[in-house]
């Protein structure tokens, strides 16, 4: 796809190799292109500042020029954003505020051009890339998938900090923008244009010719087809006077704290930098817009969530093979899925999104057709939300066919099991794939059993994985990989590409009961349920936790996920590891009680019959050792109790090297399991407790409760050398 930026003839008056920003002129056009060089994308940072001063000075200097438009050289980003590797320099809150000022000049400099230079957009316009463009006089975008534009900087524990605050809602009106900045979300193209975000959507071969005839256009003075933006009687009313925004602003407020809790202060901040320009003027809220951004860049959230951002980054480049080894993977272009359950319809759902051919199979017609429909369903939804086209999902829903038999999997490269949690079962399917598709990788999504007791059925043991998906497939982002000492180098790089080819973040670990994301978890959900052993109700502990940042409680988590899962998976973890991973006696009565959670409208909580939750269920009380009245237990004492032996065994996984990294480790916690992001994963985590901290109260809890706390020999050696898990 190309919109024809760098092919337009013209003088280069100006080109600066180090950063890639070149000017042009053509018939008295100026094409002022970004082509960031050894780069992948377009970003900002304090190198292209002065290039751009000095090119903006030349347009304005130059008779010759009536205006100019801002393109990009990449084929499908215009520019993503700041360099955030810029932000990690940042030491004090002087130095934040003085980087958002420098940018608020910058593009105070450019709206103020007295002559009109035109955004043609393709691609990504994220954070700074967006503010740049709105400062533009007029936007063209293309009706292109890959043509997004957000502020998301409050996924970094930011606010948009070159005048985002303020010049997004004078464009597209006070509750959208609240909307786009307190969320992140990515607009389409044509929403954008919809929404008056964009003045025009075109198609990305006409980009080029379009933008120059605006820029005549405007130069010349005459009215542009811009689409006006529509306004409803609510918007007006609220949005039109001191007394509605003061109104649209308090509820803005009010659903931030309800969502966050005020753990995540960059939302709040930016309704104060908002709020502060529709009172004292567009300077004051550039002024606090600065002043929240210098003291959000060194908080302790942001630093958090922006080592979340580089380690997601570095996973995509990681092979998952051990330094020095390399491996070429396998292109999966089929898949075979057995299983066309949850977990099954949910694995081919994200496969044929990804464009690969699947084979979906059960025991009977009738579960291979609910499979289907379930895949659908997802597609359905896509389609409802206007993500893609009912063309798209019909395309898509024929990569999927089904089957009773193994017709079809001779020649699948890859076979993914989702079969019954049983070790005989999986056996068997073992051996029956590798009879008829003895080339095929054999992965299986079990969440506890050792990939090496799968692998004990195997003709080619080499070729057997885990590829342990979470629960919805397709929103659920991480992808644990678990290899054996058998499993081959070119079978770990072929599933670690595959698992990225479907969108996932991967993380590759060391094979054992529970992997990681389940072993960490095991303790964290058994502690909740000796809670509950000792009378502590179950709204209490799910409230201790969700305050801590985890987006439900545990409880609720067991129901989410099914009890009869945690059935399963108890007994396998109490057998590995003891008395700190034994189930407690409520959770083996409850599961013994035939309550199975949500999926069947009766667990720890009650359901109506639209599945949706209608509080505790009393009853279950009755099967806890303390069935009397409920005794009161502090949040602290709650979350001590549950979140420590989850870090203390996120150590213990690092000693025993199931996990590489304390980096895996914390990205398999906030998207395996939903660690609280803001506080970066166990290892951010324990490190800014201290490791010392953490021991002691370690030590305190054990005494309490022996063989539950005992510390992980690596916690202790680093509470007493002061080292810390990262750097």
């Amino acid at each position: 796809m190309t919109t024809g930026a760098r092919e337009s003839p013209g003088v280069v008056l100006m080109e600066d190799a180090a950063t890639g920003v070149s000017l042009s002129v053509h018939d008295g056009v100026a094409t002022v292109c970004y082509h960031q060089p050894h780069s992948p994308v377009n970003t900002l940072n304090t190198r292209v500042g002065p290039i751009f001063e000095q090119i903006f000075a030349r347009i304005e200097q130059d008779a010759s020029i009536v205006g100019a438009m801002l393109v990009s050289g990449k084929s499908d980003t215009w520019i993503a954003g700041a360099d955030i590797e810029e932000l990690r320099r940042v030491t004090t809150s002087a130095e934040g505020e003085a980087l958002s000022r420098g940018g608020q000049l910058l593009l105070n400099r450019l709206a103020a051009m007295p002559k009109p230079v035109v955004a043609a957009i393709h691609g990504a316009a994220l954070g700074g890339g967006l503010e740049i463009a709105l400062a533009c006089r007029y936007r063209i975008a293309t009706d292109h998938p890959k043509t997004v534009l957000a502020l998301p900087e409050v996924q970094l524990g930011l606010l948009p900090g070159a005048g985002g605050t303020q010049r997004l809602p004078r464009t597209v009106g006070l509750q959208a923008a609240l909307d786009m900045i307190l969320t992140g979300k990515n607009i389409r193209a044509k929403k954008a244009w919809q929404m008056g975000l964009v003045h025009e959507l075109v198609h990305p071969s006409i980009l080029h010719d379009v933008a120059v005839r605006r820029v005549r256009a405007l130069a010349r003075g005459d009215a542009m087809p811009a689409r006006a933006r529509t306004r409803g009687a609510r918007e007006v009313l609220l949005e039109d006077n001191a007394l509605g925004r003061q109104v649209v602003f308090h509820q803005a407020r009010e659903a931030v704290l309800k969502k966050t809790r005020g753990q995540y202060p960059a939302p709040l901040a930016a309704i104060d930098a908002m709020r502060v320009g529709y009172r004292h003027g567009e300077e004051a809220g550039l002024r606090e817009e600065a002043r929240r951004f210098g003291e959000l860049a060194i908080s302790e959230v942001c630093r958090a969530l922006v080592s979340i951002f580089f380690a997601t980054t570095a996973l995509k480049k990681d092979s998952g093979l051990a330094p020095g080894v390399a491996a070429e993977p396998v292109r999966v272009h089929k898949l075979g899925v057995l299983g066309a359950g949850f977990m099954g319809a949910g694995i081919a759902t994200v496969a044929v999104q990804a464009g690969t051919v699947v084979r979906l199979k059960d025991s009977s017609l009738d579960r291979v057709a609910a499979g289907w429909r379930a895949v659908r369903d997802v597609l359905r939804e896509r389609v409802k939300r206007r993500q893609i086209t009912r063309l798209q999902m019909d395309d898509t829903l024929s990569l999927v066919g089904g089957t009773i038999d193994y017709s079809g999997f001779t020649n699948a490269d890859l076979v993914i099991e989702a079969v019954f949690e049983e070790l005989e079962v999986k056996h068997a399917v073992l051996r029956e794939v590798q009879a008829v598709a003895p080339r095929a990788i054999f992965a299986s999504n079990t969440s506890t059993i050792p990939i090496r007791d799968i692998a004990a059925a195997a003709v080619h043991a080499d070729q057997v994985v885990g590829m342990h998906f979470f629960s919805p497939v397709h929103r659920m982002p991480l992808l644990e990989v678990i290899v054996t000492p058998e499993t081959s180098a070119q079978t770990t790089a072929t599933v670690v590409a595959y698992g990225r080819q479907l969108g996932k973040t991967v993380i590759v670990v060391r094979d054992g009961p529970g992997f990681y994301v389940n072993r960490i978890l095991a303790p964290y959900i058994n502690e909740s349920g000796k809670l509950l052993d000792d009378g502590v109700s179950i709204e209490a502990i799910d409230e201790a936790l969700v305050s801590f940042g985890f987006p439900v409680g545990p409880i609720t988590l067991l129901d989410e996920v099914g009890l009869d899962i945690a059935g399963k998976s108890g007994p396998i973890m109490a057998a590995a590891f003891g008395e700190r991973m034994r189930p407690s006696v409520t959770l083996q009565r409850v599961i013994e009680s035939g309550r199975l959670g949500r999926k069947a409208k009766r667990g720890f909580y009650r359901y109506n019959e639209q599945g949706k939750r209608a509080g505790v269920d009393q009853g279950v009380y009755a099967l806890t050792p303390a069935s009397g009245a409920r005794i009161a237990v502090t949040v602290e004492e709650i979350q001590r109790r549950t979140v420590l032996t989850m870090l203390n065994e996120a150590v213990r996984c690092l000693e025993d090297g199931i996990i590489r990294s304390p980096r895996d480790g914390d990205i398999g916690a906030v998207f395996g399991i939903g660690f609280p992001p803001f506080r970066g994963g166990p290892f951010r985590f324990l490190d800014a407790l201290g490791a010392a901290t953490v021991v002691t109260q370690l030590e305190e809890l054990e005494a309490r409760f022996p063989g539950r706390y005992e510390p992980a020999t690596l916690l202790r050696a680093n509470a007493a050398s002061g080292e810390r898990f990262h750097a």
